[in-house]
C-alpha cells in the first residue's frame, strides 16, 4: 500500500521544455558575450580599416587593410562605435610621434575616415619649398630610390620618383625614416606658406605628395584638411592584414585569389 505521506512526483520527458529553453538561453549567452568582447576589443584594442585611395602610395597601396590600434593615442569619442559625444578631449592621452600613420577624422566632416602621416607636431613650423619638406626651418634629408610607377584609385597610371625621407623624431624616439613619392615640383602643395602648427593639434601629409589632399590646404574648400584635432585621433597603423589589387570584376570570383598582393600580407606600416 502506497505511503499516505510520501509526495508523488511526475519526471518531465526529456527533451521537455525547461531543456529547450536553457539551450536557448545558452545561445543568447553565448552571443552577448561575443559582441561584447568583439565591441571591447573594437573599442579598445584594434580596428580594422581599408586604403580606397592612392594618397599614401608607396606607403600604403589602394586595396590595402590594417589594423589599427586604438590604444596609441588614448580615446576620444571618435573612438566609441557610432561616436556618441559622451564627452570631449581624450582619455589616457598620449601625445602621437612624428612620422606615425595615424587614422583620424576628417575635419570638416567626422563622419569620415582619414590617413596620413603626421609630420608637424605643436609648435613646429611645416612649410614646403621647390617639391622639398622644410621643418623648423631646416631641410628635412631625402635620397632617390629611383623611378617608381603607381596606380590610383581610378586605375590611373602616375610616374614619378620614389625617395627615403627621414622626419626628425619626436618626444626622444628616433628619426623616422620612410618612402614618399614624387610626381611633379609644381603647384601649390611644392611651394606653402609656413605653418605654424597650434597647441592641441597636429599637421597631416601624405606619402603621395601630389596626389594627397592634406594639412598643406588650409582654405575654405570642403576637401581642405588644415589642421587637425588631436581629439580626432582613432588610432596608429600597425599592420597589413591583407592587400588586394581589384583589377577584375567582383562577380570573377575564379581571379580572387591572383589579385591577393602575398608580399603585403602581415607587414608592418612604416
Amino acid at each position: 500500500m502506497d505511503d499516505p505521506h510520501k509526495t508523488h512526483t511526475t519526471p518531465l520527458p526529456s527533451g521537455g521544455i525547461l531543456p529547450a529553453l536553457r539551450g536557448a538561453w545558452d545561445l543568447v549567452r553565448t552571443i552577448v558575450v561575443a559582441l561584447t568582447l568583439a565591441i571591447g576589443v573594437r573599442t579598445i584594442l584594434f580596428e580594422p580599416f581599408n586604403i580606397p585611395s592612392g594618397s599614401m602610395i608607396p606607403t600604403l597601396q589602394v586595396g590595402d587593410y590594417l589594423w589599427v590600434a586604438k590604444y596609441s593615442y588614448g580615446y576620444s569619442h571618435f573612438s566609441l562605435p557610432f561616436s556618441p559625444e559622451l564627452f570631449s578631449g581624450r582619455v589616457l592621452e598620449r601625445t602621437p610621434h612624428r612620422g606615425d600613420v595615424a587614422v583620424f577624422r576628417f575635419t570638416k566632416d567626422t563622419s569620415i575616415d582619414y590617413i596620413k602621416r603626421i609630420v608637424g607636431l605643436p609648435g613646429d613650423r611645416v612649410q614646403v619649398r621647390g617639391g622639398e619638406l622644410y621643418l623648423n626651418d631646416v631641410l628635412v634629408p631625402r635620397v632617390t630610390e629611383g623611378d617608381y610607377v603607381a596606380v590610383d584609385e581610378h586605375r590611373t597610371r602616375m610616374e614619378g620618383q620614389r625617395f627615403r625621407e627621414t622626419l626628425p623624431g619626436s618626444a626622444g624616439a628616433p628619426p623616422v625614416e620612410h618612402d614618399i613619392l614624387k610626381l611633379t615640383n609644381e603647384g601649390f602643395q611644392n611651394d606653402t606658406p609656413v605653418y605654424v602648427v597650434p597647441p592641441g593639434y597636429f599637421f597631416a601629409m601624405g606619402d603621395n605628395r601630389d596626389d594627397s589632399a592634406d594639412s598643406r590646404f588650409m582654405g575654405d574648400d570642403p576637401q581642405d584638411l588644415g589642421f587637425v584635432p588631436m581629439e580626432n585621433l582613432i588610432g596608429q597603423a600597425k599592420w597589413i592584414f591583407l592587400s588586394l589589387d581589384t583589377r577584375y570584376p567582383v562577380w570573377a570570383f575564379w581571379m580572387w585569389p591572383a589579385e591577393i598582393r602575398w608580399n603585403r600580407l602581415f607587414m608592418g606600416v612604416q
